[in-house]
């Protein structure tokens, strides 16, 4: 397995939202299904490519081969929260437990480190134990769950908030 990490370009726009519909097709842990995220490949550029080199958001791809496998984002919160960032992560399931998140994480906490984040948040789904372990393996803690965070066939699915102090 020859993974690479390396910051998305807006050439990579396309297949960013074919894997989105791939990965949420795969698993019901993600707040979108199989339906992806409702941008065009365009929008999703433009996107990318305001990131360029911020020191306030960064979106990550995890590659192999220069396939798509994995996705990592941090996004700095505006005015009296610029102190946190809110972050997220998919591995398509053919690669789940190879390391590729943990890989991802490490590159997403030194980035908030040299950008002087304070703290990043996120939300997981309550049951998705093994995405809890590597984040409390990273030192994120539970604050909370809120017991109707979205909905997936007419069911209330409950997500823990959690949370790193850098």
């Amino acid at each position: 397995m020859n993974i690479t990490i390396e910051r998305a370009l807006p050439d990579d726009a396309e297949e960013i939202l074919k894997y989105l519909k791939m990965v949420g097709g795969e698993t019901d842990n993600l707040t979108f299904g199989a339906e992806g995220l409702p941008f065009s490949t365009e929008a999703e550029a433009e996107y990318i490519g305001s990131m360029g080199n911020s020191g306030d958001d960064i979106m990550l791809v995890a590659k192999e081969s220069g396939k798509i496998v994995g996705i990592a984002n941090l996004n700095r919160l505006p005015r009296r929260m610029s102190h946190r960032g809110d972050f997220g992560i998919s591995v398509t399931k053919q690669y789940w437990n190879r390391g590729i998140g943990g890989m991802l994480m490490t590159e997403i906490i030194e980035f908030a480190k040299l950008n002087k984040f304070e703290i990043i948040d996120l939300q997981v789904r309550s049951d998705n134990v093994a995405a809890i372990h590597l984040y409390e393996k990273f030192g994120f803690k539970k604050m909370g769950t809120h017991p109707a965070f979205h909905k997936v066939n007419g069911y209330n699915i409950p997500y823990d908030f959690m949370s790193l102090e850098l």
